[in-house]
């Protein structure tokens, strides 16, 4: 009988992804801040290997359903960033908010099913801990082209650093 996954990285394990390391920041900022209780994360681009693997505008360049693929990255990095400072992601009680920003064409409105590829994640991650507040607002660019970009807020079971 096969054993039920009970941390998130091994239920991200048994959906076929792994923790990536924590992003690089492109620019001066830190990849996540710890404070207290919670954990906020810089907004995180799909980034693999420490390059985007699509740019433009969802909409136009970029379909809908690749948009659904790389909020699904970018929550990814947003998890490996809260990892960095919380020490894994057993350290999380729930996941409180995600803000999740799409570059648009004009006329496109499908901003939450993009989103939904990051919202999915953490609940494949985290069970009913993952499910949140969420924002998903269409912008005109973001850094480097990307087409979708992720922050998080998250509660840890503990304080850090108490």
């Amino acid at each position: 009988m096969t054993a039920t996954p009970v941390t998130p990285e091994e239920r991200l394990a048994e959906a076929g992804l792994k923790l990536p390391p924590a992003p690089a920041p492109v620019a001066v900022y830190v990849p996540a801040v710890l404070s207290g209780h919670y954990v906020h994360t810089s907004g995180q681009l799909p980034m693999v290997d420490g390059a985007l693997p699509l740019t433009g505008k969802v909409g136009a360049e970029v379909t809908p359903e690749q948009g659904h693929e790389l909020a699904r990255l970018c929550a990814l990095n947003a998890l490996a960033a809260v990892a960095s400072v919380a020490g894994d992601l057993s350290a999380v009680k729930r996941v409180v908010k995600v803000v999740g920003f799409v570059a648009s064409a004009p006329g496109f409105t499908g901003q939450p099913g993009v989103l939904n590829g990051a919202s999915e994640l953490l609940g494949t991650a985290f069970g009913d801990a993952g499910i949140h507040a969420r924002s998903a607002v269409g912008v005109a660019v973001l850094p480097l082209d990307s087409p979708v970009e992720v922050e998080l807020t998250v509660e840890l079971h503990t304080p850090m650093g108490v």
